[in-house]
């Protein structure tokens, strides 16, 4: 999908709030309302847009620790890994990487000891080996793209 200026300006409304109305994406990027709509619409069905979102505070919500947990594969590792990985709840992203370790988790837990125990479940179900580094503090996230 090829973008212009104005549809870049219109997502970076949308990055900022996802819940900013027509008319005031509209303001800031100096169009009509039914232009916006219209842009808005197509940025959807182009995939531009995948979806709206809250952006949740997880220290808010009982998740404090955030880790990386880097999995490297063995020979009875099974097939399906990323499809395993979903089961398990405190696992909020997995990326299929290139390196020393197949995957990378971004893990969010209650607690240390609910992040070992992941830990331990992830080794003994996946039969991978893993190394974990818990994330000390976070100076940004999720920056806008645009």
């Amino acid at each position: 999908m090829r973008l212009d200026e104005k549809d870049r300006q219109i997502l970076s409304c949308l990055e900022a709030d996802a819940r900013a109305s027509y008319s005031e994406v509209a303001a800031t990027v100096g169009m009509s309302q039914s232009a916006v709509h219209e842009r808005v619409r197509k940025l959807e069905e182009g995939g531009a847009i995948k979806g709206y979102r809250a952006d949740i505070d997880r220290d808010a919500i009982g998740l404090p620790i955030t880790a990386i947990v880097s999995l490297a594969l063995s020979p009875t590792s099974p097939e399906n890994i990323p499809a395993l990985i979903a089961e398990f709840g405190l696992v909020e992203s997995c990326y299929s990487i290139a390196g020393d370790n197949s995957y990378a988790l971004i893990v969010r837990a209650p607690s240390t000891k609910d992040l070992e125990s992941l830990v331990d479940a992830l080794r003994s179900k996946l039969s991978v080996t893993t190394r974990t580094t818990i994330v000390l503090s976070t100076p940004f996230e999720d920056r806008p793209l645009l």
